[in-house]
């Protein structure tokens, strides 16, 4: 049965979302106990409502890992009850056991006056005492907690706290408040003193412990001269006025100075930049505490050096660059290299993300994963440098394209040591002495938990330490995810997609296809594939109505190499959507999906792809849903300029209207679902505005579902409006790729 009609106006505003809000399934677990009680062993059909429901079925992900200093205790935040408010837990390696610490999701009463709640995330940040107690951050106040859960507030006039970080010796306690930058000695139990100070537009943004804990670096954030752009929205039934700081091209941007204050006392010292609107991709300062590698770049990033100080002097030595105008990824990192031998890059100079060691200021960097110009079609992630032992921790894709394994190996090159093997994507933390690593891991089939690997000579497996999902998980029969290679028919490069097939999928039919949610980098071997978004429960709701899923990874991503991505240069809404179609067609050509019911969808950057997919490929796709699109790069901010290349030039501003779906509205001949809210400091409403006004007028139809007062990840900020604009948008594909009685309703 049809499930909504086609608009005859070209314009729908559903200002009123409690009004259509569909009535909620039980969840999940209260589903399978029913329908076994009833004599039924199937569980109840999946529901928007039952997979995003307030006890998730998926549990909830351990987060915000502190090792104590001896390596001997791992904190987390974590509960074992499937909720969004996370209390502290703390893992003994030594006994493997883990206990709950704290209990203040026990102590909430739940009452919330508000219609639309955000979740409560609980503890958001933990730090070490030097006596065994804990610091902790919930709703912006530091806290503090002994090991039998006596909590008490740690800084009573300090709010919105945030980079809460203990010093390696345990001893001084530094975090951010209202902007500045304040410390706690620990041991003497005194009120935390202000080390640098800040206000609302001039911050601390990051901050970095020397490895002898006298010296904090820190990096500014500066918006004083950025613009203040007014958003107007109505919540709750008041109206609301923002001031939000923001950019655009050409406009100047956020400014970064850097600094470095001793811990005994004293103003702090400012690093001289070139230009301080470089960002800043990290630093650090050296074991010594006497030196501080600044790892920065251009605004377009074409330009990227290594700048090292003297801290006492303020003395810049230029220790590394490198000038490359096709370079549209910015993956640098750098640290100093175990025991004082220089510095260790990140870089993509020769290809490929692999690391270099540069032993002295200007030195041609060393190969120490990959021989320089050979090596394989693989790219490291991050690393980690163990000091203890001299090697490198790296994160890397060398044993798939969609993996995230760890590895580790000596600065002076050689066979990297693979320590994880289970097939997925592993996020490891480690211990200080480097004997213990904390790994957050997930894959296709299973959703993340908590493992502790001990990094002896012979690795034992991994201890896995939570166990999240609810035990309705288990009775569930979820999406068959694949992966498949394709060409591109624009330059016949290699391209892969994550796929997910229906559990009972059958080779003899067509089935209707979702290419989406379409963005970059997502391609992944873990739990929902892309995470920016909670896509996990939609994707797995698709399939189960008889869809497939594919996620293509296209140019622009991480994984392939710098000419892989070399072509994405300029070309927003262009060789991308190209490597979209590529996966749908291939999944056409094969068998898989029926041509006639292609579907497309994305939000934000992917809003772009899907605007432009369905502006400039009119009839390929039978319907497509834009969520927050950015339908005009020239109110992107600045740093989108990586692609699109400054707002300057003779084929300016030809260039940005190519790659702005705003300018190609007349193309529009197939069903159009934008899902926008009207507080987006990131897209603006207003944009969309621009492009319904172009559209109307240009007699184009589109159905806007307005989300009020919502921000840009609409999708995440609360449960009410996930279900709502979730059912919104399966229904809207459910009208256009189902025939006509193949599915209920969406719910």
């Amino acid at each position: 049965m049809k499930t909504s009609c086609r608009l005859s106006a070209g314009l729908l505003l559903l200002a009123s979302v409690a009004a259509t809000t569909p009535v909620l399934s039980a969840t999940p677990a209260t589903s399978v106990a029913a329908a076994r009680s009833s004599g039924n062993q199937s569980p109840a059909p999946l529901t928007i409502a039952g997979l995003y429901a307030d006890h998730s079925i998926i549990g909830t992900s351990p987060e915000h890992y502190a090792w104590s200093t001896d390596g001997a205790r791992l904190a987390f935040a974590w509960n074992d009850h499937a909720t969004t408010f996370r209390d502290i837990w703390v893992y003994d390696t030594a006994s493997d056991i883990k206990r709950q610490v704290t209990h203040l999701d026990d102590a909430k009463d739940g009452h919330n006056t508000a219609k639309t709640p955000a979740p409560d995330p609980g503890v958001t940040q933990l730090a070490w005492l030097p006596d065994g107690r804990i610091a902790f951050v919930t709703d912006g106040m530091l806290r503090v907690t002994d090991m039998q859960g006596h909590v008490s507030v740690l800084e009573a006039a300090h709010h919105g706290v945030r980079l809460l970080s203990g010093s390696p010796d345990g001893r001084w306690l530094a975090f951010v408040s209202d902007g500045s930058l304040w410390l706690r000695d620990m041991k003497a139990r005194m009120p935390a003193n202000i080390m640098v100070t800040g206000s609302a537009d001039f911050s601390v943004d990051r901050m970095e412990w020397s490895p002898t804990s006298d010296r904090i670096a820190f990096v500014m954030a500066d918006n004083r001269a950025v613009h203040k752009v007014e958003i107007d929205y109505t919540l709750d039934g008041q109206n609301h006025h923002d001031h939000v700081t923001r950019a655009f091209p050409g406009d100047p941007n956020t400014a970064f100075p850097v600094g470095v204050v001793d811990v005994a006392a004293g103003p702090p010292r400012w690093m001289a930049r070139d230009n301080e609107q470089d960002p800043v991709w990290n630093f650090g300062l050296s074991p010594d505490g006497r030196s501080l590698f600044v790892n920065a770049s251009d605004l377009t990033i074409k330009h990227h050096a290594l700048d090292v100080y003297d801290v006492s002097t303020g003395h810049r030595q230029r220790f590394y660059q490198f000038a490359d105008p096709t370079q549209i990824r910015p993956d640098w990192q750098a640290a100093w290299a175990p025991r004082g031998r220089g510095l260790v890059l990140l870089t993509n100079r020769y290809g490929y993300n692999q690391l270099y060691h540069i032993p002295t200021a200007g030195a041609r960097p060393h190969p120490i994963t990959g021989r320089a110009g050979k090596q394989g079609t693989w790219e490291i992630e991050s690393f980690v440098p163990d000091p203890i032992h001299g090697r490198l921790y790296f994160t890397s894709n060398e044993a798939g394209y969609a993996q995230r394994q760890v590895y580790r190996i000596g600065l002076d090159g050689g066979m990297p040591e693979r320590i994880t093997q289970i097939h997925g994507t592993h996020e490891p933390v480690f211990s200080p002495r480097f004997d213990h690593m904390a790994d957050r891991f997930s894959n296709d089939t299973t959703p993340p938990d908590l493992y502790v690997t001990a990094l002896d000579t012979n690795t034992p497996p991994s201890i896995r330490v939570t166990h999240s999902p609810l035990p309705s998980f288990g009775t569930r029969t979820w999406a068959d995810v694949r992966y498949m290679d394709y060409r591109s028919h624009v330059d016949n490069a290699l391209l892969t997609m994550r796929v997910m097939l229906p559990p009972d999928y059958d080779a003899s039919r067509r089935y209707p296809l979702i290419v989406g949610s379409v963005y970059s980098d997502a391609v992944r071997d873990q739990w929902g594939g892309r995470t920016a978004h909670p896509t996990w429960g939609l994707d797995q709701y698709l399939v189960s109505r008889g869809y497939i899923v594919i996620n293509p990874g296209i140019r622009g991503s991480f994984g392939r190499g710098k000419a892989w991505n070399r072509p994405m240069l300029g070309k927003y809404g262009v060789l991308d959507i190209d490597d979209l179609q590529d996966g749908a067609q291939f999944m056409i050509n094969q068998g898989y999906a029926d041509p006639a019911r292609i579907g497309i969808w994305g939000s934000s950057y992917g809003g772009l792809m899907t605007l432009m997919s369905l502006f400039t490929k009119p009839g390929f796709y039978a319907a497509g849903v834009a969520g927050a699109p950015a339908s005009n790069v020239a109110h992107a901010y600045p740093e989108q300029e990586w692609i699109m290349g400054p707002p300057s030039g003779r084929d300016f501003p030809a260039r940005y209207q190519r790659q702005s779906a705003l300018y190609h509205t007349d193309g529009l001949r197939d069903p159009l679902m934008i899902i926008h809210g009207t507080r987006d400091e990131v897209v603006l409403y207003a944009d969309t505005m621009a492009m319904a006004q172009r559209m109307i007028a240009q007699d184009r139809m589109f159905e806007l579902v307005t989300l009020p007062g919502a921000n840009h990840p609409w999708d995440t900020e609360n449960l009410p409006q996930t279900r709502f604009a979730y059912t919104r948008l399966v229904r809207f594909l459910d009208f256009y790729l189902h025939p006509a009685a193949a599915v209920s309703p969406a719910q």
